[in-house]
């Protein structure tokens, strides 16, 4: 995900932080200067759910704004080496035996 705050802050004209920190504060969300640094200037460490409600709040604007999505930074699936299925490819079932009884655990 590819963090936009700057860019959603600049076409509301905010080009500063210390304005969008203070109008944060209006609203109830109160932080420090070095987390308002993280916000502004690249991509934060974390935001929490409710943070993100106030930034939409003072912004006007949705999450989609805010997070835009990256899906070709994601790794492609490898392959199997030893002959295992990768995670959520089907792989062959044997057939307990039916003797009436379970096996043990393994």
């Amino acid at each position: 995900m590819k963090w936009n705050l700057r860019l959603a802050a600049a076409n509301r004209g905010i080009w500063k932080a210390s304005e969008l920190q203070r109008m944060l504060a209006e609203r109830g969300m109160v932080i420090s200067a070095g987390k308002m640094s993280g916000l502004w200037s690249g991509q934060p460490n974390t935001v929490k759910l409710g943070e993100l409600d106030v930034l939409c709040a003072v912004l006007g604007c949705g999450i989609e704004e805010l997070l835009l999505p990256e899906p070709e930074t994601v790794p492609q699936p490898t392959p199997a080496a030893d002959g295992q299925a990768a995670v959520g490819q089907p792989r062959a079932v044997a057939p307990r035996p039916r003797t009436g009884r379970s096996l043990p655990p393994r």
